[in-house]
């Protein structure tokens, strides 16, 4: 094979593994769950068992499955370990940890907002603008939109032209990713009017109307984590 072609096939099993991963997410495919064999899946994909195994390898890789030697594919995660740099989905205490995220978020993203209006330039209001409809529309669509939700906050951090605040941004990362998996479908009407409230606020250089925005967006979030948890520990 030349090197053409080498390219090509890690390409190809590239893609691949982020449409397994999708599917998993779609399914959905809770940890613990069994995979078809790489025939069904190739079948499903259109491509070679040679790069289902590639794709799933570099599944493998992101700590998102695992080969059982004699049993099959399994589910570990569905979130990839370079979605959570900082580790913080390794704690065992997922409701402490839910409460802990809220509260930094809440200190953290309205002056982060409030940053973003004073220093955002027209090329950001428009890349905002742009991730704010493609939430809207996955939301509207019911697809998964946990990496376009990230992206928007990432894109707000970025706006800010702090590089402390830039620094921040995988804590925010894991915040949004931890938020939406607990609060997925249920504050979309919700996510939807606060996002273009934030955007339209950044693009207007209202300081304080972004700042207002995203602490009624955080504020939402925070009160449904806040009743999940409670509801966790009356069932316990």
């Amino acid at each position: 094979m030349n090197k053409f072609s080498n390219i090509k096939s890690k390409l190809l099993a590239e893609q691949v593994q982020e449409q397994i991963y999708q599917y998993i997410l779609d399914a959905p495919f809770k940890p613990g769950a069994k995979l078809p064999n790489e025939f069904e899946l190739g079948e499903r994909f259109g491509v070679g068992r040679s790069t289902i195994r590639e794709a799933v390898k570099l599944l493998v890789s992101r700590g998102v499955l695992e080969v059982r030697r004699g049993s099959g594919t399994y589910v570990v995660s569905t979130t990839p370990l370079d979605m959570d740099p900082l580790g913080l989905l390794a704690i065992e205490d997922k409701m402490a940890l839910a409460m802990d995220l809220a509260d930094v978020r809440i200190l953290l993203e309205p002056g982060i907002a409030e940053m973003a209006a004073l220093h955002a330039s027209s090329e950001d209001v428009r890349k905002l603008f742009d991730l704010c409809s493609l939430v809207e529309e996955k939301i509207r669509s019911g697809e998964n939109y946990i990496e376009d939700d990230i992206a928007f906050h990432t894109c707000i951090a970025q706006c800010s032209k702090n590089k402390v605040v830039e620094q921040l941004i995988p804590i925010i990362d894991t915040a949004v990713l931890m938020f939406v998996n607990v609060t997925h479908k249920k504050l979309t009407h919700e996510t939807i009017m606060t996002h273009r409230a934030v955007v339209e606020a950044i693009a207007e250089k209202d300081p304080l109307g972004a700042r207002s925005a995203m602490m009624m967006h955080m504020t939402f979030n925070r009160n449904l984590i806040k009743d999940y948890v409670k509801s966790c520990q009356d069932n316990v």
